[in-house]
């Protein structure tokens, strides 16, 4: 026990006092103490600050956040699975689609005041990054993947109940927390199509601040197109748009299904 708590100490000795008492702070919040603190330093390193420091793209949080979204989705389909057993596979898969929305993972990260902590290069802060929601929301997904590594999938597992799926309740009645690609989905499938297809057709501005633009392709057919920071808030404005366009013109699928 001794020789690992020394081991750690070695391991944590590369960051500085005052930056250590910033991961105390953010532990705190998360009510998680990481073993390794090169974990929680590289889940809040947005590639801005990778740029700035001259360091190697993938010591950024992005692997981080791949991870997390899929420990995240898993965890949340398992959690839904046993608490509703009779719901269907569409239901299941909409309420998973509300309690990992961008939306929700956003709101979940300013409660835990993640835009503090994050570390950004000095042009991301002064254009508000700390602020800006694809950074919190990436940021939590890396956390997520972060803890997983450092702990295993059954601590991740109770982080997770903590923070997002012991309101649960809450979270699917709220209004606000509406997925559009979800939405869409259900409709979509209903005239007997294939899911809506996503293309992200253009990128614009710096690689560590770009705006993406997505068009949704239905039955063959562009409907619509969204821009956004996020590719995944990107996928969801296009998707809004496109339910606009159907609403408007209640006959829009049926021509479609007739190409």
């Amino acid at each position: 026990m001794i020789s690992r708590l020394i081991l750690r100490l070695k391991r944590n000795q590369s960051f500085s006092k005052d930056l250590l008492k910033k991961f105390a702070e953010l532990e705190k919040r998360l009510n998680y103490s990481f073993k390794e603190k090169k974990l929680l330093a590289q889940s809040l390193k947005h590639r801005s600050f990778i740029a700035q420091n001259n360091d190697a793209r993938n010591n950024s949080n992005e692997r981080l956040e791949f991870l997390g979204d899929s420990v995240l989705n898993f965890t949340v389909s398992r959690h839904l699975f046993k608490l509703f057993p009779g719901k269907s596979e569409g239901e299941l898969s909409k309420m998973r689609s509300v309690l990992v929305s961008g939306e929700n993972l956003i709101e979940i990260a300013r409660k835990l005041s993640l835009g503090n902590y994050i570390l950004i290069s000095d042009y991301e802060e002064k254009s508000g990054g700390r602020d800006k929601d694809s950074l919190l929301e990436d940021c939590l997904e890396a956390i997520i993947g972060a803890i997983y590594l450092d702990a295993g999938i059954i601590r991740t597992q109770k982080f997770i109940k903590e923070i997002l799926l012991d309101n649960i309740d809450t979270v699917l009645s709220d209004k606000k927390n509406t997925n559009f690609k979800s939405e869409l989905l259900e409709l979509v499938q209903s005239y007997g199509f294939d899911p809506p297809a996503y293309e992200i057709i253009k990128e614009d501005g710096p690689e560590h601040d770009k705006i993406f633009t997505v068009n949704v392709n239905i039955n063959g057919n562009i409907v619509a197109e969204g821009r956004s920071n996020s590719k995944k808030r990107a996928e969801q404005e296009a998707s809004s748009n496109a339910l606009g366009i159907i609403k408007m013109n209640p006959k829009y699928l049926n021509k479609l299904k007739k190409q």
